[in-house]
């Protein structure tokens, strides 16, 4: 059977890996050995895309040391937000949702503010923003986009009067 490495309960691009189901993922969950591997997985990621896990308590991430080489491959391939994004989803379905919101933030910040990752930023804020589940932490990194877009005025990821009120 094709298997994914982060797998969800929803179709992807290779129609022969079947979606998980809710059953398959309360096991995953309950299982150490497939989390502790999950979270391997994860952290070869990361460090494809030029990123470090710093915590794996808390899903705090930093620039990896050969960041400047592996962001290039990220401006230049736009097929990696893809896999950006079932990573994203895949985290929530397994309860890391506070890696989410890491990960997110992480490339929010390199886009938005450091300017490091231009062709990732429409994803960034697209798809990315979107699958942190936690309502809450989502209008947090809604509002933490648009204090830091440019220009302001032509943010469309929220409400304005809303995000201008938000605290």
């Amino acid at each position: 059977f094709p298997f994914r490495l982060f797998p969800l309960r929803e179709h992807g691009m290779n129609w022969r890996a079947k979606p998980l189901t809710c059953q398959e993922i309360q096991a995953f969950r309950k299982s150490k050995e497939v989390m502790d591997r999950f979270i391997r997985a994860y952290k070869i990621m990361l460090g494809f895309y030029g990123i470090n896990l710093v915590n794996e308590e808390t899903g705090e991430l930093e620039r990896a040391e050969n960041w400047r080489e592996r962001f290039e491959n990220l401006n230049r391939f736009s097929h990696n937000n893809l896999r950006i994004t079932r990573i994203l989803k895949c985290l929530g379905e397994m309860g890391y949702e506070d890696y989410q919101v890491h990960l997110v933030k992480f490339f929010l910040t390199e886009t938005l503010v450091e300017e490091t990752l231009p062709n990732v930023k429409r994803s960034a804020l697209d798809y990315f923003l979107f699958t942190v589940r936690s309502k809450e932490k989502r209008r947090e990194l809604v509002h933490y986009a648009w204090q830091h877009f440019k220009p302001q005025s032509s943010f469309v990821w929220g409400p304005r009067d809303k995000l201008q009120k938000y605290r």
